[in-house]
């Protein structure tokens, strides 16, 4: 395993990225980070507080936390849901790090998330399956790796940890 490599998880929301990342992290002895509370700590503003002024504002914020990011080493990182939407977010976070899609299906995550606690969720339960059609395909071409996240998550970490001592 290339220590020096980040882990970059991207997913939908809901999808395991922190929850796995921090046991990732833990196993592997990195440290883990999740770029939604690196933006607040960065920009001293609540993810709320950025989608009021504008959802373009946060992407602009989230633009800037990579390329913070980008420039430490050995890190597993767990992305906001829409870092996809800019290619120049996984352009960044690739120069250092290596991209692995954790791809959970709508329905599970629809049964299992409580959607009114995330920003761009708080629509309801379809907004998770048009988010997800909407962003599918950049999650695919964003992604150097994907790993399905359909079993428990006990066998998925192990997947992770596989797949990082391979990189």
């Amino acid at each position: 395993m290339n220590e020096d490599k980040n882990i970059v998880l991207i997913g939908m929301p809901g999808s395991g990225k922190t929850t796995l990342g921090k046991q990732l992290a833990s196993r592997l002895g990195r440290t883990f980070v999740d770029a939604d509370d690196f933006v607040v700590q960065l920009e001293g503003k609540t993810i709320a507080d950025m989608f009021a002024v504008s959802e373009e504002y946060f992407r602009d914020a989230e633009t800037r936390a990579a390329q913070e990011l980008a420039k430490r080493r050995g890190l597993v990182v767990a992305c906001g849901g829409g870092v996809i939407k800019r290619d120049v977010n996984i352009k960044i976070l690739k120069r250092t790090g290596v991209v692995i899609f954790l791809d959970r299906s709508p329905d599970d995550i629809v049964t299992d998330v409580d959607v009114a606690s995330r920003p761009l969720l708080k629509d309801g339960k379809q907004k998770v399956y048009d988010l997800y059609n909407e962003r599918i395909a950049l999650y695919w071409a964003a992604a150097d790796y994907t790993i399905v996240n359909d079993k428990k998550a006990e066998e998925i970490l192990d997947e992770l940890v596989r797949l990082s001592e391979s990189i």
